[in-house]
């Protein structure tokens, strides 16, 4: 048996999609909402211990950076959801094709976009 065959499909012959790179990044943000749900916990016990821990916590939310942090949750919920939503559409044969494949991703892209801005907006980030 041959030792130095490439792999196949190898990652550097392998021109990315839109439907994988979107798999992928539902996939990640996945995991980062996993993440999302342990700073809520934290919150959640902060609250619990006492008004100086709690303040504490409001103030950490008041930098740009923990701004930051937080729309790009907001953005993982809302792009996680749509996707979500897409893979359903999917499992029940709707927009198989490559065309309504790539038509609906693009939108997923757009649309988590502007509700994670709206969202944000709302809760006073930006």
């Amino acid at each position: 048996m041959k030792k130095n065959l490439p792999l196949s499909p190898h990652l550097q012959i392998y021109k990315p999609q839109i439907t994988s790179v979107l798999s992928i990044a539902h996939r990640i943000t996945g995991f980062s909402l996993n993440l999302a749900l342990v700073l809520t916990t934290i919150w959640i016990v902060s609250i619990s211990l006492g008004d100086i821990y709690y303040q504490n916590f409001v103030q950490l939310f008041q930098t740009l950076f923990i701004k930051f942090v937080v729309y790009l949750i907001v953005l993982a919920i809302s792009y996680h959801a749509l996707n979500g939503i897409r893979h359903i559409l999917w499992d029940l044969g709707y927009l198989i094709d490559n065309n309504s494949a790539l038509i609906s991703g693009i939108i997923i892209i757009i649309s988590s976009i502007i509700i994670s801005i709206l969202i944000s907006i709302f809760l006073g980030i930006f």
